[in-house]
């Protein structure tokens, strides 16, 4: 029988393994300390965060890596900061083997924010 699937992100985080867990709640840390005014819900499947109702970033942990999506435009320092861990157009990948640059995954909720807001 097949686990019902989470409807909750506390709920998705507890399924996560101990290290994805950690590096998960690091990434919601900053991305909540970088936008104080954001909430939470899950959609696709994933922890989504939300400004003013719409949803701006979602994030997800992976057997090896966790992911946010989607991409944000930036200036040339910007794209050079997140070309290593861009696997498409969309999304971005931290690999746990290394370290997870949570400053930066707080700079591209910054991004996406402030993008969205001007949609």
């Amino acid at each position: 029988m097949a686990k019902p699937d989470p409807s909750t992100v506390e709920e998705y985080l507890a399924t996560q393994p101990a290290p994805m867990r950690e590096a998960l709640d690091r990434v919601r840390a900053a991305i909540h300390t970088a936008l104080p005014e954001a909430t939470e819900t899950l959609s696709y499947k994933m922890p989504t965060v939300e400004v003013n109702g719409k949803a701006v970033m979602y994030f997800a942990g992976w057997k090896k890596h966790l992911s946010v999506y989607p991409v944000p435009a930036g200036d040339a320092a910007f794209e050079q900061a997140i070309a290593p861990y861009r696997v498409g157009k969309g999304s971005l990948n931290f690999p746990l083997k290394n370290p997870v640059p949570y400053e930066l995954i707080a700079d591209i909720a910054t991004r996406l924010a402030a993008q969205r807001a001007h949609r």
